[in-house]
């Protein structure tokens, strides 16, 4: 038996209206656990309901992705928006999605800001505390994911919730354990191979090594894969093939 084990996240339920986004229904065959958008950033809730029961049917565990009010710009785009803001739009989008899971005969298991939101968090205590406060709120047996390390993170275990430290195959880090961001040409990395084998060091060895080449120690409980891009589906069964490889369990939290 394995001494390594760790949760495959996935964001989708990305489309809306009459606008489609990603491959969902084969995405969710290669991970664990995923993270379904709430209609700010993405989504609708004809969406909402069909990714639900998706997840359901790939027995998938359902996690609810909250992001900024940002159609045009995907949500990753930064806003200024004070902490009881970002209080409210996670209430009212969290609230949503578990409305949603109940109705389909699940629960909602998790919770994973998207994009600017989760950057911002990452480094802002006061938008993670009130993250942190908002999820607790709806459901203190709820977990929260975080990027590794972050202030997200930190503001879930000082609140009394279960943290995940969220790790990612295809991005870049920097020094301070911040992704690089979109914004720079080497935020991601294309190369398949070179963002599996970064995830399974990740895992394994709970070191990664940075833009600038240095090394620092990660905390990898969940590993995320994009969906929105076009090599998701490819990417992702690469993934889930080579972590069963190296004996690595997939689980969800």
């Amino acid at each position: 038996m394995s001494d390594f084990s760790v949760d495959i996240n996935c964001d989708a339920g990305e489309s809306f209206g009459a606008y489609h986004l990603g491959n969902d229904e084969k995405l969710l065959d290669y991970v664990t656990s995923v993270n379904i958008a709430c209609g700010f950033h993405a989504g609708d809730p004809s969406v909402m309901r069909k990714t639900v029961r998706l997840a359901l049917e790939k027995n998938v565990a359902i996690g609810a992705h909250p992001g900024l009010p940002d159609l045009a710009g995907f949500g990753r785009r930064e806003m200024a928006v004070s902490p009881e803001e970002v209080h409210d739009l996670v209430i009212y989008q969290v609230g949503a999605l578990a409305a949603f899971a109940k109705a389909e005969g699940g629960i909602l298991r998790h919770v994973k800001p998207h994009g600017a939101l989760y950057n911002m968090a990452a480094v802002n205590g006061q938008l993670a505390e009130a993250i942190a406060e908002a999820v607790y709120k709806i459901n203190p047996e709820l977990i929260l994911f975080g990027l590794a390390g972050s202030k997200l993170t930190e503001a879930a275990a000082r609140a009394g919730l279960r943290c995940a430290g969220e790790v990612f195959a295809d991005r870049t880090y920097q020094q301070d354990g911040t992704l690089t961001s979109r914004r720079l040409p080497e935020a991601l990395i294309v190369q398949h191979e070179k963002a599996v084998q970064q995830a399974l060091r990740m895992v394994k060895e709970n070191k990664v090594t940075t833009l600038q080449g240095t090394e620092i120690a990660i905390k990898a409980d969940t590993v995320c894969v994009h969906g929105d891009s076009p090599q998701a589906v490819e990417f992702a069964a690469r993934l889930h093939t080579a972590m069963l490889n190296e004996n690595i369990r997939l689980k969800a939290l």
